[in-house]
């Protein structure tokens, strides 16, 4: 061993190397070198200079050895591995600047022991070190901390938890003696008193270990109520309040506090013109209104709702932030405070703030209150006149996902009352958006973009103009082909290109574009299992627009559905026959999935009389046996049925064979009967049937039968025989106005958060449900349900089991489902 002291930068170190034999007890670290073959020494001393070795010394006998420190020279300063240890120290030495002597060394290790303990001093109590005390630094490499500043951190962080345990003892003790006296002089009749005794109790709530010994002293919180209360001093409100604040953070200061009626108190101070004192009160309410059960109603009692709307004039986009949160939880599911809200004139100012700032919690906390306040038919009309369908549009393309989601479920929520009440050419721009959305990854935009697109072109020409000319329909059908059996994207979707195939000056457009965007076979498809009723009925009311287009006739009846909708037909029917027998009180039958089978008949009677306008349908049509039902259906006592059996019978009747198929069946008698009718549209296709059974009748049956129509179907004015009215364009009379996927009232129900979201069909209601009678905001021109022409695009409500695999029954209308308003 040896030690080689230097000297830099004031410090010493001590460099120490040993040599280590290792050819005697290491040997099996080597090769072996038996098997080389045997070399003159001269010849391997040659070859070792040629390849630039040094030379070893022993062969050449040359002298290798080099200056050392200790002054040492030959075969000792070589390592058992060859190494010469003399360049190391060489090297050390030369990067030195100057020499030391024995006693330099000496004296500077003796100053090192001596400062020792004041280097672990400095280190974890430098505190305890005079101003001005120079400390010998030991660290040579700055990346290189000595062992005594590794300890450092830690020894600071146990004296730290030391003291502060002291403290704690401490702090806890002084409260528990000064409360009780505190208490007394809050209580004083001099408001000077009061005022330094509010601000002592201020001070000391700063403190973990005296705040909760105020807290759990129900005289102090008391006392601290009444102060705020009653005084007239700014600065003792401030400190009364800033204590309730701090005590807010914890359950039992939450607790104190409202036992202590302070809920009132603190309503009362939302009116204040101090900014501090206004932040301590809405801070310490929302605190409330978040973790302590029953400050909701004490705050709605309180008058805090009219106080927190006026607040949202203010343009502190945090405060706005926190004032908006507490509006959120207060009308979450309490319509009387939901009709507060509008009362205070709340929809407008939510609107303008959604309009004016850019701060993301702010506006995502707003979307939240709108969203719950577009569940209410009365605030749902004030926040679309205030512009909330363009306010929240403008924050659909924002980067953030929840307040992009918000805004696209309160927009679907007021969607079928924007769909007549918005300007129309303020909603381009978001009918453009929307589409777009459709082609998102996300599936949640995905289910409400189409929701709100099928209900804001709910009986609106000019919408459905736009929607078809930004590429609506492919979009549509792309998404209900990507969806699968996704219902609840496939079936607003289909909804939507159910409206845009009818009654606008573009609708024959969109019908031949669902047919070139290969959308015919995934709708037939749609018709079998596992789809479920509402959807079921949204296809069949698409599938009677598409057959309006007679270029969709032939692919239609090439997917099979004429066979699939006789066979959905006869099950629907089936089932209200079976009610029937079982005496059912409700003359509509029950519900599944929120459809009645009635409905079901309905629409698939419908849609085969569109399609049987083609020779080769109505060939289908006969060969599988329905003309029966068709003759059946006569009899119903629902007068939308009796319409389109009679309609459907009116164009198979054109086929000879068809007509003596009808008449064999007994058709004659209904629609002698049906001639009476007070429906316009029932009596002319009875009349349009029977006319059509006689013509191989003798004359005396034919006049005969001339008279008894022409006494029924003049009705104000004589109509002559000869040309039924309307009969060359059955389908015109049967485009009832659309209707809205979502309702307007009581469609958005709040329900709590992870109820599972149902997209119900609530399309144009035949007649009063379990429920009651149904609203259709959004269908602006309808027609009432005993209008003279047929209502037969979107079909009724069917309820009964079609026997399909895959369609499990479900109870409940859902005409009550909605999205529901989520919690914080």
């Amino acid at each position: 061993m040896q030690q080689v002291r230097d000297r830099q930068g004031g410090t010493s170190h001590t460099i120490t190397y040993q040599t280590v034999t290792t050819t005697k007890t290491n040997q099996g670290n080597y090769m072996d070198l038996s098997g080389m073959p045997a070399m003159d020494p001269k010849q391997q001393t040659m070859e070792w200079q040629q390849q630039s070795y040094l030379d070893s010394g022993i062969q050449s006998g040359a002298t290798t050895q080099a200056p050392s420190l200790s002054s040492r020279q030959g075969p000792d300063d070589l390592d058992d591995d060859g190494m010469d240890t003399s360049h190391m120290l060489m090297e050390w030495n030369q990067g030195f600047q100057e020499g030391f002597t024995q006693e330099q060394v000496n004296e500077m290790n003796q100053q090192l022991i001596q400062t020792r303990s004041q280097r672990v001093r400095a280190a974890m109590f430098p505190e305890t070190l005079d101003e001005g005390t120079q400390i010998p630094s030991t660290q040579f490499d700055p990346n290189q901390p000595t062992a005594v500043q590794r300890l450092a951190e830690p020894s600071q962080m146990l004296k730290h938890a030391v003291v502060n345990l002291i403290n704690y003892q401490d702090d806890a003790d002084l409260a528990t003696r000064a409360i009780p006296e505190l208490t007394k002089l809050l209580n004083d009749e001099d408001q000077v008193v009061v005022s330094q005794a509010a601000m002592m109790v201020h001070q000391l709530s700063k403190k973990e270990a005296s705040r909760h010994a105020i807290m759990n002293s129900p005289q102090m919180v008391a006392a601290l109520v009444r102060a705020m209360q009653t005084t007239n001093d700014v600065e003792t409100t401030r400190c009364a309040a800033g204590t309730l604040h701090n005590l807010s953070h914890h359950r039992q200061g939450l607790l104190s506090i409202f036992k202590s009626g302070g809920i009132p108190a603190l309503v009362k101070l939302l009116g204040s013109q101090v900014e501090s004192v206004l932040f301590y009160a809405i801070t310490t309410l929302h605190n409330l209104l978040l973790h302590q059960e029953g400050s909701k109603m004490a705050v709605r009692l309180a008058g805090g709702l009219q106080k927190m709307v006026a607040l949202l004039q203010r343009n502190n986009v945090k405060f706005l932030a926190i004032v908006t949160d507490c509006l959120q939880i207060l009308a979450y599911g309490n319509q009387e405070s939901k009709l507060i809200i509008l009362a205070s004139g709340g929809p407008g100012e939510l609107v303008r703030i959604m309009r004016t700032y850019t701060y993301e919690k702010l506006l995502w906390t707003t979307s939240r209150v709108l969203k719950v306040l577009s569940v209410c038919s009365s605030n749902k009309p004030a926040i679309v006149e205030a512009g909330g369908m363009q306010a929240l549009g403008q924050h659909l393309s924002h980067q953030s996902p929840r307040l992009v989601q918000n805004c696209l479920w309160t927009l679907r929520n007021l969607s079928d009352a924007a769909t007549k009440q918005v300007r129309q050419e303020a909603l381009e721009g978001l009918l453009q958006t929307l589409v777009h959305m459709l082609a998102h990854n996300d599936i949640n935009i995905v289910t409400c973009a189409a929701g709100i697109l099928s209900n804001l072109t709910c009986n609106n020409g000019r919408n459905k103009m736009i929607v078809c000319q930004v590429g609506g329909i492919e979009a549509l059908v792309r998404t209900i082909l990507q969806a699968g059996d996704r219902e609840d994207i496939t079936e607003p979707a289909v909804c939507a290109l159910r409206h845009l195939t009818s009654r606008h000056p573009e609708a024959e457009m969109a019908q031949n574009a669902v047919r070139l965007h290969y959308g015919l076979p995934v709708l037939v498809k749609l018709l079998h299992p596992p789809s479920r009723w509402p959807l079921i009925k949204a296809v069949i009311g698409l599938m009677r627009n598409l057959a309006l287009c007679p270029a969709n006739h032939a692919p239609l009846r090439e997917q099979g559905a004429l066979p699939r909708l006789i066979q959905l037909l006869m099950r629907a029917h089936q089932d209200t026959q079976r009610r029937a027998s079982m005496g059912s009180t409700s003359s509509q039958g029950g519900y599944v999935d929120g459809v009645r089978m009635e409905e079901i008949v309905e629409g698939t009677v419908g849609a085969l009389h569109i399609l049987a306008r083609d020779a080769h349908n109505r060939a289908v049509i006969r060969s599988l046996n329905c003309i029966p039902l068709f003759v059946q259906l006569l009899y119903s006592n629902i007068e939308n049925i009796q319409r389109v059996a009679a309609g459907v019978l009116c164009e198979l009747a054109q086929d000879k064979e068809s007509a003596e198929i009808i008449e064999a069946e007994g058709a004659t008698a209904p629609l002698t009967e049906l001639l009476h009718s007070r429906n316009e549209g029932v009596a002319t296709y009875a009349a349009a049937v029977l006319f059509r059974m006689s013509e191989d009748k003798p004359q005396d049956y034919k006049k005969r039968l001339s008279v008894e129509l022409t006494s029924s179907l003049c009705r104000a004015d004589a109509m002559p025989w000869a040309e039924p009215h309307d009969l060359h364009d059955p389908g015109m009379m049967m485009m009832p106005p659309d209707e809205p996927q979502y309702r307007g009232e009581g469609s958005y129900h709040d329900q709590p958060p992870h109820t599972p979201i149902d997209h119900g069909m609530d399309h144009m209601d035949m007649g009063p449900g379990p429920g009651g009678p149904h609203h259709m905001q959004g269908a602006a021109g309808g027609h009432p349900s005993h209008s003279d022409y047929p209502q037969d695009l979107d079909l009724g409500i069917p309820t009964a089991d079609l026997g399909l695999e895959g369609l499990p029954p479900q109870g409940g209308d859902n005409n009550q489902l909605a999205w529901f308003d989520t919690d914080l």
